[in-house]
């Protein structure tokens, strides 16, 4: 006997198979050590903590040369594993909406001094709750949301940024690259309802906005509670004296009445 739910995971399963062909091919050098080192970081009980862990797990069934092998002379074309990923089903807000959200996650390094390109990294929640600076590698991180809680996100993009890296620039051109590939990909066409792009506190939303003029988006940003605008300066009267003013009225986010 057929079912919806069977349909529904014949098409799941459809969809993996197709990606795991998409994420082979895109292996140019040592594909198959790749590709089985792969599923073993995925299919491993526990956080993995060890390269030669790795060759442990029953999905690794060569020696532990040949994981070594593969990372030292392995090739991967990581434009092909994009693309691949921008043509998954993407999940979508409510009203049927495209909602991106961007933010920054750092890889703490702090224990390997010899790390290439290490940063600052200001983390949270370490030690007795005080923000630290850690040594690490800072990610750009662009992931496409949906209603609901859950705790799997739908990862787009990953960079990572430089001691020399503009954030906000490397932020808008890792945007612009993904709805690049989302819309070949026939997830937004025109007259859709415009891609929603949520950034945290920190990004610099107004400079986002005009790089991002020409491409089908809205940005929402978060703004400090105690953050203080000002309106454009009022058309100046005919007859009025003094010294014209410089800036309109303010808006406090902390003072309602403005």
């Amino acid at each position: 006997m057929d079912s919806v739910h069977d349909h529904a995971r014949v098409s799941a399963l459809g969809e993996l198979s197709r990606f795991r062909l998409e994420l082979y091919a895109s292996l140019s050098a040592r594909a198959d050590a790749l590709f089985e080192l792969t599923d073993a970081v995925l299919c491993a009980d526990g956080p993995v903590t060890s390269l030669v862990d790795l060759t442990l797990v029953a999905e690794h069934r060569r020696g532990h040369g040949a994981m070594y092998d593969a990372l030292n002379q392995g090739r991967v074309e990581p434009e092909r594993v994009r693309r691949a990923v921008a043509s998954l089903p993407l999940p979508r807000a409510a009203d049927g909406r495209i909602v991106l959200a961007v933010d920054v996650s750092p890889w703490l390094r702090s224990d390997a001094p010899t790390s290439d390109q290490r940063l600052f990294c200001h983390v949270y929640g370490r030690g007795k709750g005080n923000a630290q600076m850690i040594p690490g590698w800072p990610y750009s991180f662009v992931a496409a949301l949906e209603t609901g809680r859950t705790s799997r996100t739908a990862l787009m993009d990953a960079v990572r940024l430089g001691p020399a890296d503009d954030a906000t620039a490397v932020t808008a051109e890792q945007l612009r690259a993904v709805i690049e590939r989302l819309i070949p990909a026939g997830h937004w066409r025109p007259g859709d309802p415009d891609i929603v792009i949520v950034a945290d506190t920190g990004y610099d939303i107004t400079r986002l906005a005009y790089v991002l003029a020409d491409l089908p988006v809205e940005l929402v940003g978060r703004l400090r509670s105690d953050r203080v605008l000002r309106l454009p300066k009022p058309p100046r009267l005919p007859g009025t004296t003094g010294r014209p003013p410089k800036h309109g009225p303010e808006i406090a986010l902390d003072r309602p009445a403005t």
